[in-house]
């Protein structure tokens, strides 16, 4: 007896243990399952986050969207349309500034500021403009509608396409600002050179007039010398006696030299007196310090070129002739077309799709409740509206077809039948 009983407490024991183990794993697989449900259901959270977010940029009220699955799709390309319309509007607008204010210590931050401020600009008139275009209207009325939207897209894309062309010519573009500063800069030397010579005309022409004479007098000098030589040694010509010896005619020579000699020492001295005091005004006036850039400093300087002489440069690439500049002014007109396109991308999109429920659903609604605040009668059949949940009622559900009195015409009523009576 002992030994059956213990045997059925060790297979009961054993039977607890299994049961536990199995109650474990059943657990285990149950949380398996929580947790691969969850992961299922994440993305599609996700996803639908997503979907309603470019509802939302539609501008069409998602309550009336979810009623019609067939439209969802369409409204899902339209408000990622006018998304990424936004999100490159605030792109390019931020480099743009950034442009106009490189250099400067905050020309980040306020890239940054004005980027998002101009994308939400963006984003804002494209929703309301795809939201208030009819589509119960005909084709023509349409366009009249995105009119002044469209303008205002060329107008922009002008705007923005310019820092984006200036960046994909930016080689070019240095090419032409170094010529223009090279050429600024000798025009800049010539114009110093050319009030420093007006300012001292006088010393300048009296160096001028000094150096003519000690030239001509140098001239002379080595002439007599030569004729010297030629007296000393013997040597018969026009102008020497042919007496060997440093005779009378010799000592006369020498005279004459000694006296141009004089004459060309002082003459030298003015001149050297001269050109001190125009070199000392020079250094002063800052004309030795005129000179031209070098390699290294022309490159800092177009580096630091501004958004006008970029412009400039850029103009000059497109606007001369050649081969190249057709090449770049295509290029560059190709470039901001493609930019009113991508700017008018949300207009087109919706100008090209069709007539959906949803149109017809929030036509039929606002033309409702607009001929019921309108209406004058007091018996209009106007005022029968359509039921919204937030009264109540059944969305489609038309309310009881009862007419409404006025206080004034149920005591006309009254005052009638008490005369009947």
């Amino acid at each position: 007896m002992t030994t059956n009983s213990g045997a059925l407490s060790i297979s009961g024991k054993q039977d607890i243990i299994i049961f536990k183990k199995i109650r474990i794993s059943i657990l285990q697989g149950k949380q398996y399952l929580q947790a691969v449900e969850q992961v299922r259901k994440k993305p599609a959270m996700n996803v639908q986050n997503i979907r309603r977010f470019f509802w939302m940029c539609t501008g069409t009220p998602i309550e009336v969207i979810e009623k019609y699955p067939t439209e969802h799709n369409k409204f899902i390309g339209i408000g990622a349309t006018i998304f990424f319309t936004a999100l490159f509007a605030a792109l390019s607008g931020g480099y743009a500034l950034y442009y106009v204010f490189a250099g400067a210590p905050f020309a980040v931050v306020f890239a940054i500021v004005f980027g998002v401020l101009w994308g939400l600009a963006i984003f804002n008139l494209d929703r309301y403009i795809v939201s208030s275009i009819n589509k119960t209207t005909k084709g023509l009325r349409q366009f009249y509608q995105a009119s002044p939207r469209l303008i205002f897209a060329v107008l922009i894309a002008i705007v923005i396409a310019r820092p984006l062309e200036l960046r994909i010519f930016d080689k070019e573009i240095k090419e032409v600002l170094k010529s223009r500063y090279l050429e600024e800069q000798q025009e800049r030397i010539s114009m110093v050179g050319l009030a420093f010579t007006e300012k001292y005309a006088l010393e300048l022409s009296r160096i001028e007039k000094l150096q003519k004479e000690y030239d001509a007098l140098s001239k002379e000098v080595s002439v007599l010398r030569e004729e010297l030589k030629r007296e000393v040694f013997g040597d018969k010509t026009a102008t020497t006696s042919g007496m060997v010896g440093f005779g009378t005619y010799a000592k006369e020579k020498q005279a004459v030299i000694n006296s141009k000699q004089s004459r060309e020492q002082y003459l030298a001295e003015q001149l050297a007196k001269l050109d001190a005091y125009i070199t000392r005004q020079k250094e002063l006036e800052g004309i030795n310090r005129q000179m031209m850039l070098t390699d290294s400093l022309m490159n800092v300087k177009v580096s630091h070129a501004g958004f006008a002489d970029r412009n400039w440069a850029l103009g000059q690439l497109t606007g001369s002739q050649g081969e190249v500049n057709r090449s770049s002014a295509n290029a560059v007109l190709f470039i901001t077309l493609l930019f009113v396109a991508f700017e008018c991308a949300p207009i087109l999109v919706k100008l090209l799709s069709d007539l959906g429920p949803s149109d017809v659903d929030i036509y039929e609604s606002e033309t409702r409740i607009i001929r019921w605040l309108t209406a004058t009668a007091p018996l209009s059949q106007n005022r029968f509206v359509r039921a919204y949940s937030v009264l109540g009622g059944k969305p489609g559900r038309r309310l009881s077809r009862k007419p409404i009195y006025n206080k004034r015409v149920r005591r006309s009523e009254q005052v009638k039948g008490k005369g009947n009576q």
